[in-house]
């Protein structure tokens, strides 16, 4: 882009403006190279990113050494470091570059993309930065092996794990060990590890039982990605979380055991506003239980569940006389996958919602027009429930149904009519074209 000599100079002569470095198959080392001369002093964003894409396979070893080689005399001032490299022998060579102080550091994320691969690499290069990140915040390992070393990862407001197979997936005494030593932990993330020794586990938990809970005050997300069954039922059942309000457990099993401790936890504080679980089962009936006690849910995701049936559906509609409604507050419902819900239990859970009170339904907009039965049950709600706005619902202000084939294209129509995000798979015409949004 051509512009004037005067704004050339003030983009050159402005060190913020070159204090993001990337070196990658796309990012040559020139570039880095002229970006770090104009830096001049500041705070620097580092990223060394190489893809295990085959067109980027020969010479990489060498050109990751290459690259951490220019670094590492800057790196006393990196603000954030990115390592994503494909195997563990080349991630071992480019953080034995990593050995000075790193003073400024607050975000250290460091990925290995093979992670099933076995290899001699698996003992960590610690410690890393020689032990000095007083600022560090956040940190994200990918089948880094840091050798569970809490030193690496203690004060942490961020923490996300993930890749960990076979010998080297954490015990459940290691993570807490980890958590103890982040009292201020907002948001933590466990995917993809093996789960520990069921066998093993259960004199464990009985063990654990007597121990004191590990509080994380601060602690508002949570995210359980194939982490293991075992492992977060036992992590949460030794966790205090009164602050948590995004929660999501995805490939865990049977999850009726975990949703036992949130019921516990939701008898002191649990402020959850936003609960996803995908390909999980549970008991229906303790679900729905655990409900009750989520006053402040807005956000309910159960993607490919097949334990959502008209029970759920039916508790989350108008209860019986001077009984609380169910997440009164809920505005956003996600169905994705569910193919045993029932179509009236939904249309029914609509239309017990209308009456709702919603940020989004002050508008002058209307949703559309209503049909007779809808409006009669709006009436019989108001007459049931009285006029308080203490006991009515928020009206439902979003709907996904994507894969949910028993859900016809004219449901979906009388959906759109009451619900202003209605989402499902498009309609295909004669020739694949898209004929219903």
């Amino acid at each position: 882009m051509l512009v004037c000599q005067y704004w050339k100079n003030v983009a050159v002569n402005t060190p913020e403006l070159w204090a993001s470095i990337c070196i990658s198959p796309h990012h040559s080392l020139e570039k880095a190279r002229l970006r770090l001369a104009r830096s001049k002093s500041v705070p620097l964003d580092i990223t060394v990113n190489f893809s295990p894409r085959a067109e980027n396979a020969t010479g990489v070893t060498e050109r990751i050494v290459r690259a951490m080689d220019f670094l590492r005399p800057a790196l006393w001032r990196a603000r954030s470091f990115c390592l994503g490299v494909p195997n563990r022998p080349q991630a071992h060579a480019a953080l034995l570059r990593c050995k000075e102080d790193a003073p400024l550091l607050e975000f250290l994320s460091i990925c290995i993309f093979h992670s099933m691969q076995d290899d001699y690499y698996s003992s960590s290069c610690l410690p890393l930065f020689n032990g000095h990140t007083p600022r560090l915040r956040s940190c994200s390992f990918t089948s880094f092996n840091f050798g569970w070393d809490r030193r690496t990862v203690s004060g942490l407001r961020v923490l996300q794990l993930g890749g960990y197979w076979n010998g080297f997936s954490p015990s459940v005494d290691g993570l807490l060990g980890i958590l103890r030593g982040c009292p201020n932990l907002e948001e933590l993330a466990l995917r993809n590890m093996s789960d520990v020794d069921p066998d093993a586990s259960i004199p464990l938990e009985q063990e654990f039982i007597a121990t004191k809970l590990v509080r994380l005050p601060r602690l508002t997300k949570a995210s359980f990605y194939y982490s293991g069954n075992m492992r977060t039922r036992m992590l949460l059942g030794q966790i205090s979380f009164p602050a948590l309000e995004s929660l999501d457990f995805c490939y865990l099993d049977n999850l009726t055991p975990v949703l036992e401790h949130l019921k516990q936890q939701s008898l002191t504080s649990l402020p959850l506003r936003h609960l996803r679980i995908e390909s999980s089962f549970f008991n229906e009936a303790k679900f729905v239980s655990l409900l009750r006690r989520l006053m402040s849910l807005s956000t309910l995701e159960l993607v490919d569940i097949e334990d959502v049936s008209c029970f759920l559906l039916k508790s989350l509609s108008t209860p019986p006389a001077a009984h609380p409604w169910v997440c009164a507050k809920l505005e956003r419902l996600n169905l994705d996958g569910c193919t045993s819900l029932q179509w009236d239990s939904l249309r029914r859970l609509v239309e017990s919602r209308l009456a709702g009170r919603s940020v989004q339904t002050t508008s002058s907009t209307p949703y559309g027009v209503s049909t007779a039965s809808a409006s009669a049950h709006i009436h019989a709600i108001t007459i049931a429930h009285g006029s308080s706005p203490a006991l009515t619902p928020y009206r439902l202000f979003s709907i996904d149904v994507t894969r949910c084939h028993q859900i016809s294209k004219e449901m979906v129509q009388w959906l759109r009519m009451y619900v202003r995000d209605v989402r499902c798979e498009p309609a295909k015409g004669v020739w694949g074209e898209t004929t219903l949004p």
